[in-house]
């Protein structure tokens, strides 16, 4: 297995965790538990972070282009409250 593949292999794991701990956050009603899967998450970001950033050095991830103004713009006004009616 090469690098690019594993990289590639430990960003979607990580991805999938923080999936995990959104749906485990907005269940809990234990707010220990809550304040502990929040820094769980956190740390699973800072990791994720960091893996998109070699991957970028190496690029093994290119991000996709900046928006323009007007598609921004645009996306804007779909979740304007008149647009919502």
């Amino acid at each position: 297995m090469n690098e690019k593949t594993m990289v590639s292999d430990a960003l979607t794991g990580i991805n999938g965790e923080l999936k995990m701990y959104a749906e485990y956050i907005s269940q809990s009603e234990d707010p220990q538990l809550k304040q502990t899967l929040k820094q769980m998450r956190n740390k699973a970001e800072t990791a994720q972070e960091q893996l998109y950033q070699i991957a970028r050095e190496k690029s093994y991830y290119v991000p996709a282009e900046k928006a323009s103004k007007e598609e921004i713009d645009h996306v804007k006004s779909l979740f304007k409250p008149e647009s919502m009616l």
